[in-house]
C-alpha cells in the first residue's frame, strides 16, 4: 500500500455522488417480488433453482440461496447462511402476499367501490 499522491485515504470517496450510487447499484439484492416470481416458476416446471458451473461466481454457482438470492463458495457458508438473522427475515418476508397492482390502488384510495345511488329513480 502506498503513501503516494495516488493512494485515496479512507473516506475520501464518502461525498462523491457518482460513486455511491455506482456501489449501492452494484451491490442491491433482488426484490421479493423477484424471488418470488423465481420461486412460483420453479414449482410450475418442478425443477429446482440450479445454475451450471461458471468460474465467475462463487463457488462455481453451485451453493445458491434461493431466498435471498446470493451464491456461496461452499455448503458450510451456506449452511451458516442459512441459521443468520437476514435469512430468517427474508424467509419471513417471502411468506407474505405477492404486491400487485390491486393492492397499490387500495393503498392510494383508488378503490372501485359500488355505492348505492344517492338519488335513486323513482319507481311508479
Amino acid at each position: 500500500m502506498g503513501t503516494g499522491p495516488s493512494a485515496k485515504k479512507h473516506g475520501s470517496r464518502s461525498k462523491i455522488k457518482k460513486y455511491k450510487k455506482k456501489t449501492w447499484l452494484a451491490h442491491r439484492v433482488k426484490d421479493t417480488d423477484q424471488i418470488q416470481d423465481e420461486i412460483e416458476k420453479s414449482k410450475e416446471t418442478g425443477k429446482p433453482i440450479q445454475f451450471e458451473f461458471d468460474d465467475e461466481l462463487p463457488g462455481g454457482g453451485q451453493f445458491y440461496c434461493v431466498e435471498t438470492g446470493k451464491h456461496f463458495t461452499d455448503a458450510k457458508a451456506l449452511a451458516d447462511h442459512k441459521k443468520s438473522r437476514y435469512y430468517k427475515r427474508r424467509c419471513k418476508e417471502l411468506k407474505e402476499e405477492k404486491y400487485n397492482q390491486a393492492t397499490a390502488e387500495w393503498a392510494a384510495g383508488m378503490t372501485k367501490e359500488k355505492l348505492p345511488p344517492a338519488h335513486p329513480p323513482k319507481s311508479s
